[in-house]
């Protein structure tokens, strides 16, 4: 993904925007936590061939089993959603017991999506299609940033904290890098490494040497700089304010242990689970269980996880990325119960597209468009999934091409908007965080009946 100085600059900022209301003089409130929610978004970066990820468990398991041939899983060997007609890989069995409680789901052949295609139109219509499909850039970019037929210099997490109440250590938060997603037009994140702590370079409480005590000195200057223009002195308030973030942020991931370290571990041997998307999702545990100290009533993060772009051997690269995520995203729903906020707190999957339903000859699967995913939370709906099965005839009525790149039948809009709605943002709002909201929002088209 790539981006401007202009973006990294305001992904960098972290604190500019409080730290110039502080100096006009708006002072930016404590969060009220008695409502307090969150939403995790989990990106699967590559492209989630999620049709086994989420596989049917019915009479449609034998064409499943046949068009997909080497790389199709054995139907004994599934966990199945037990009063559906879907089952997951086996690798997700760490969150069977959140199947059972209610607190899992899965919303079926999602996809990018201008406005509601038929094949008809898809292939008569090129101006309705989403730019540059199956391109990994632009479909991560065009899911992060909600536009499909334009650039995009902004992101739907950026754009929920632009319109929420600012706090001295912004509300969203990364623990996956520098993402599109993050950038608002006002609102800057704040992005944690997903291991190890933050510490401010060149500097030291007792400085050893002369350069450091230099380096030291300009920068406890360039702190208070009123006296050389308003533009000067927000620059510096914003450096000390996004230091302050830093030790904040860095008292909290960097002691020896929380509450919820406990539950991130593996449920077979009992060790740490030592996974990045398992770091991350711990960091994202942390910053929840702190959400009092921090002054957040609502929280939004990124985590995720790479590896899918699996043009080759993907049953034993699948094996390894999904156990390692359904070990973390298991961690996580218990952290959250001992929290008490499970029904306070959805994580949800994102992926750049899905994979050709159709192997090639090296074991692997091609760029595709519309995929399944997994919302994680107690407040949802008890038990269901979402949305409908394609027609997997290859060369039919769903496939864009001969072999199997389904049309998604369900607009990234229709999925994440439902979680932004539970999360908080209002009817108002929505058209700001998703553009294309209206072509989403009526006429027979809506959000994701997620939540119970």
């Amino acid at each position: 993904m790539t981006l401007s100085r202009r973006d990294l600059g305001r992904l960098l900022a972290g604190a500019s925007a409080t730290a110039a209301l502080a100096h006009l003089g708006v002072t930016a409130a404590l969060a009220d936590t008695s409502t307090y929610r969150a939403m995790v978004g989990v990106f699967l970066f590559g492209g989630n061939d999620a049709w086994n990820m989420v596989v049917p468990n019915d009479s449609r398991y034998t064409a499943y089993a046949s068009q997909r041939g080497a790389i199709a899983l054995k139907q004994d060997t599934l966990m199945p959603l037990t009063g559906t007609a879907f089952a997951l890989h086996p690798a997700f069995a760490p969150l069977k017991t959140a199947w059972d409680e209610g607190a899992l789901s899965a919303v079926l052949n999602t996809g990018t999506l201008y406005q509601p295609l038929t094949k008809s139109l898809f292939q008569s219509r090129p101006d309705l299609r989403p730019l540059n499909l199956m391109s990994h850039e632009d479909q991560q970019n065009e899911w992060q940033g909600m536009r499909v037929r334009e650039k995009n210099l902004d992101g739907f997490m950026g754009r929920i904290l632009d319109k929420a109440v600012q706090t001295d250590v912004p509300a969203l938060i990364s623990v996956a890098g520098s993402q599109l997603a993050l950038i608002g037009r006002t609102a800057s994140p704040l992005v944690l490494p997903s291991s190890g702590g933050i510490s401010r370079y060149g500097y030291a409480t007792s400085p050893p040497d002369g350069p450091v005590k230099a380096r030291q000195a300009a920068l406890d200057v360039f702190a208070d700089t009123s006296a050389f223009g308003a533009v000067t002195d927000l620059t510096g308030r914003g450096m000390s304010s996004a230091y302050a973030q830093a030790r904040t942020a860095d008292t909290i991931i960097s002691t020896a242990s929380s509450t919820v370290d406990q539950y991130f571990k593996n449920p077979t041997t009992g060790a740490a689970l030592t996974s990045d998307i398992a770091k991350q999702l711990l960091r994202a545990a942390r910053m929840i269980e702190a959400r009092n100290t921090l002054g957040h009533a609502k929280q939004t993060f990124f985590v995720s996880q790479g590896g899918y772009d699996t043009h080759a051997n993907e049953l034993a690269t699948h094996s390894t990325l999904y156990a390692d995520l359904a070990m973390a995203l298991a961690g996580f729903y218990n952290a959250m119960k001992a929290l008490g906020l499970a029904n306070n707190v959805t994580a949800f999957t994102m992926s750049d597209f899905g994979r050709v339903f159709k192997p090639n000859s090296n074991g692997g699967t091609d760029h595709a468009w519309g995929s399944n995913h997994l919302v994680l939370g107690a407040a949802l709906a008890s038990r269901k999934v979402h949305g409908r099965y394609p027609d997997t005839t290859f060369g039919g009525p769903e496939d864009a091409n001969t072999d199997g790149r389904w049309i998604p039948s369900i607009a990234v809009e229709e999925y994440i908007g439902a979680i932004a709605q539970w999360y908080g943002v209002s009817a108002s709002d929505m058209p700001y965080v998703f553009p294309n909201w209206s072509t989403w929002n009526g006429g027979g088209r809506g959000p994701v009946p997620l939540f119970g």
